[in-house]
């Protein structure tokens, strides 16, 4: 996807979610073995590797929660290939989403899981609120090229920049609730350009799918597109499928920043994907 984007998406943000649910558990394991590791390997040993210097010299920034358990040994290993490769970038590090300090002080307050109503475990490998967009919005403001977090919402990857693009502020909230649209849209990568679609048959070249590119705009509209010359699907079906993805209630989705009520969305057909 990286590749994709940077050479034909001409874009301004490059956004990567690493984090579904469970690979915090994995993260956790890893780290229990290897104090230095935590992160999501692929981002620092494939994705910076191979392409850091085109993300310099385009000036395009990262915004990603590859950090996973220890977004700070993900920034060491992002830095030292910058080192190597005679790169002078600015790395943010978002904290604060580790609870594991907590844990003796939240097991007395008589939390249950919200399905089964199951009781608080004596144990736990790792224990992460989700974070939202306001501390990346931070970040670029004191100037960072590349964001990492530990758990955040995978919206707010998106949400940050928009916040600091436009100025939105926390109780703009029927922006942030678009804005966290937009995120949730492309948070799964090419689920929303054909990935996820029903009538996959419908979808052509699924080994060149392109990546989706948002265009946003300060009043929260944004259009969905993909880079030219690549595969995928772009119709309000594709990424009305994306938009239902893993929400719960449609008129409460909760997030960190904005509950959201996307009852009231309108997508319309603006031209070939």
């Amino acid at each position: 996807a990286v590749p994709q984007l940077i050479k034909g998406g001409r874009v301004d943000y490059i956004i990567m979610d690493y984090l579904a649910e469970v690979t915090m558990s994995y993260l956790a394991r890893s780290k229990a073995k290897r104090p230095h590791m935590g992160y999501a390997p692929y981002f620092v040993d494939v994705t910076m590797t191979q392409n850091i210097r085109d993300i310099a010299e385009t000036g395009i920034k990262i915004i990603t929660n590859a950090g996973g358990v220890n977004p700070q040994a993900c920034r060491d290993a992002v830095l030292k290939i910058a080192d190597q490769q005679g790169i002078d970038l600015k790395i943010a590090v978002l904290e604060g989403d580790d609870l594991m300090p907590r844990h003796r002080d939240l097991a007395t307050r008589n939390i249950r899981e919200m399905n089964t109503g199951e009781p608080w475990p004596d144990n736990m490998l790792s224990l992460n609120a989700y974070l939202g967009a306001r501390p990346i919005k931070e970040a670029l403001d004191m100037g960072a090229d590349i964001v990492i977090t530990g758990r955040v919402v995978d919206s707010a990857l998106t949400l940050g920049p928009l916040m600091f693009e436009f100025g939105w502020g926390d109780t703009d909230y029927d922006l942030l609730a678009a804005g966290s649209l937009a995120g949730h849209i492309i948070e799964c990568g090419a689920q929303a350009s054909g990935g996820l679609y029903t009538d996959w048959e419908q979808v052509p070249d699924w080994a060149n799918i392109g990546y989706p590119v948002i265009e946003c705009y300060a009043d929260g509209r944004f259009v969905v597109t993909k880079p030219h010359q690549t595969g995928g699907l772009v119709t309000p079906a594709t990424v009305g499928e994306q938009l239902l993805y893993e929400i719960g209630d449609p008129q409460a989705y909760l997030l960190p920043d904005v509950v959201c009520d996307f009852s009231q969305v309108r997508m319309k057909q603006i031209g070939e994907n």
